[in-house]
């Protein structure tokens, strides 16, 4: 049965782990399908990991649909869950209800997310059949307001402040709320106290599931890769070895070989060479 907002519920009953991964084009999106992940999140850490952005604040609505629509040809089948880019939800409900509206519509997402405590539109548009992950702890969107990328419910007050925030979220229909960069301890204690399901990322073991960055784990980045990140593959090393074989290919004549050559239609093939017999007679 295709993964729901029912199976984030049903896999924190069952105290089994859920697994989401960000993909952010079709190629993407069907490897992190086809490997059997629960939700694919078309997240708009795209601006910083496909754009080269350094913040995820320049991210567009056209753009955010024209990613969406790209993983969901790429994943059919699977749970695909739009990030609501900045200032697409924060100037009035009634245009954050249109903008959400078109990642189920024209996007062919069957949720989005938006970041921070807005609980009253989380539950209009909950109310209206637009399924909601929140997001809470570090929200990247909130950059400048907190200084920079930083750990967030540290403190006694704050982590109070997160948990009400949750508790809020929870109240208002969230299916799942992801908690990114607090402290494990808190992050323990919202995943207690609320029915929705915790996705975290830097955020310990005791959440309901984890997300990542798709470009951490495949290790396609050149940069700072985050603490909360693990590396299981080293494919911009490998891209790139690839690549200058190629580049010294082309410039030895190594390639293109004939094999890689279009023939005319009366031209014959060129033979290959004859592989050397080797005599082992004794």
């Amino acid at each position: 049965m295709p993964a729901s907002v029912l199976t984030f519920a049903e896999k924190k009953r069952r105290h089994e782990k859920i697994v989401v991964l960000t993909a952010y084009d079709a190629l993407t999106a069907s490897l992190v399908h086809a490997a059997g992940a629960d939700a694919i999140l078309v997240g708009d850490s795209a601006g910083m990991v496909f754009a080269g952005h350094e913040t995820t604040l320049p991210v567009t609505m056209d753009e955010m649909l024209y990613h969406t629509r790209s993983v969901v040809r790429g994943a059919r089948g699977a749970f695909i869950i739009a990030d609501m880019p900045f200032l697409s939800y924060q100037c009035g409900h009634d245009e954050a209800v249109h903008n959400a509206g078109r990642f189920l519509k024209e996007g062919g997402a069957q949720a989005v997310k938006l970041e921070g405590a807005d609980a009253g539109l989380v539950a209009r548009l909950v109310s209206i059949g637009i399924p909601v992950m929140g997001h809470l702890g570090l929200t990247p969107q909130s950059v400048h307001a907190l200084g920079g990328f930083r750990a967030q419910g540290k403190t006694m007050a704050a982590a109070a402040r997160l948990i009400e925030h949750a508790k809020a979220l929870d109240i208002a229909g969230c299916f799942a709320i992801v908690l990114e960069c607090i402290p494990a301890t808190v992050a323990a204690r919202v995943t207690e106290t609320v029915a929705a399901a915790t996705i975290g990322i830097g955020a310990g073991i005791a959440c309901d599931g984890q997300v990542s960055v798709i470009n951490d784990l495949l290790g396609l980045s050149t940069g700072y890769v985050p603490k909360h990140a693990k590396q299981y593959a080293h494919f911009y090393d490998e891209g790139l070895a690839a690549i200058r074989t190629y580049v010294d290919d082309v410039r030895s004549g190594a390639f293109p070989q004939a094999e890689h050559s279009i023939l005319t239609s009366d031209e014959p093939p060129a033979a290959k060479p004859e592989t050397p017999r080797v005599d082992t007679t004794p």
